[in-house]
């Protein structure tokens, strides 16, 4: 099973202004998760950020949500580590 990516708004600008060696790499990680959407490096995140994954690309963190029913990745959040976890 193949699953769709989606992003939000914000993670599309975050992604969109990222140096291009980096944009690609994030790029690279996120396809991945169409086809895996729960690789062995992530990790589901505690407390107020129930039902949302999030995978490590060096110093920055792809933050996501999965709905198996409907085979989709919503990609919310892509932000340096020391930003993602502010909200």
């Amino acid at each position: 099973m193949t699953y769709t990516v989606e992003f939000s708004s914000a993670a599309a600008q975050s992604l969109k202004k990222l140096d291009a060696p980096l944009r690609l790499r994030i790029a690279g990680a996120i396809e991945l998760l169409s086809v895996e959407p729960r690789p062995p490096g992530a990790t589901m995140l505690r407390g107020g950020e129930r039902g949302r994954w999030r995978v490590r690309v060096g110093d920055h963190r792809v933050v996501y949500t999965i709905e198996d029913q409907r085979l989709i990745v919503l990609v919310l959040r892509i932000a340096h580590r020391r930003e993602v976890y502010d909200r």
